[in-house]
């Protein structure tokens, strides 16, 4: 008698709990109120719902970026979602990189001089840029990264979308900095401009410290502050407000 009874005491316990997990199961929660109702990811375009999102990459930049190129993307009157990640590189292995390609060009422009050639600007600015670069990776003043910059930009329809990327493209193109959609990685550009870090879509390009600062959004020229913690943006003059609550 009391081994049955305590198989059927068993068996209630677990009733017990097969049923709170059902319970539980059909709760609302988080993830549940704030995910789409569906979500299609086509070739260049991911669907959320009734909102069209596609993602632009930065595949080449200009020989020169100056301070603020980026901040008429940030200041659009359209919702935008972007992406910066910035990898260290090995400073050893680029140096090594850099001492092989500088060899290269080096050896091309005494073959043309040797044919009797006329000096090439093209060859020799890039030997003066590799040489730079070179020096300064070797005195500790650059470093070197891999760079992703990422736009995920929003519409009601793909024409929405076609328009604004077009428009997008232009802004940039005018600076000479190049865009490509992310064609069959819909889904990776759309997870690597979500605010979780991870880099899926991974088409980074390389940069040194200087050209790599510039992509920092905020230019301003009255800080109130020496120090302290960045509270927003002034929306007078667009400056930054720094505020050390500490030193009141």
């Amino acid at each position: 008698m009391f081994g049955i009874n305590g198989k059927n005491d068993q068996g209630e316990a677990d009733a017990i709990v097969e049923s709170e997990k059902l319970y539980q199961r059909g709760l609302a929660t988080i993830k549940d109120l704030i995910a789409p109702s569906a979500m299609k990811v086509g070739v260049s375009y991911v669907q959320i719902g009734e909102i069209y999102a596609r993602t632009l990459f930065v595949i080449a930049y200009p020989r020169f970026l100056h301070t603020n190129w980026f901040s008429p993307i940030i200041n659009l009157d359209s919702p935008l979602d972007v992406a910066m990640f910035v990898h260290p590189v090995d400073t050893t292995e680029i140096l090594k990189t850099l001492r092989k390609s500088a060899t290269q060009v080096q050896s091309q422009i005494n073959i043309e001089f040797e044919a009797g050639k006329i000096r090439d600007p093209i060859l020799e600015t890039a030997l003066n840029d590799i040489e730079e670069l070179r020096d300064k990776l070797q005195q500790g003043i650059e470093k070197f990264f891999r760079f992703g910059l990422y736009i995920t930009f929003y519409g009601r329809s793909i024409d929405e979308i076609d328009k604004k990327g077009k428009d997008l493209e232009s802004m940039l193109e005018a600076q000479l900095v190049y865009v490509k959609p992310s064609v069959m990685k819909a889904e990776q550009g759309f997870a690597s401009t979500l605010p979780i870090a991870n880099d899926e879509l991974d088409a980074g390009n390389n940069l040194n410290t200087s050209p790599l600062s510039t992509t920092f959004p905020f230019v301003s020229s009255d800080l109130s502050s020496n120090k302290g913690i960045l509270y927003g943006i002034n929306r007078q003059n667009s400056s930054l407000v720094l505020f050390d609550r500490f030193e009141m």
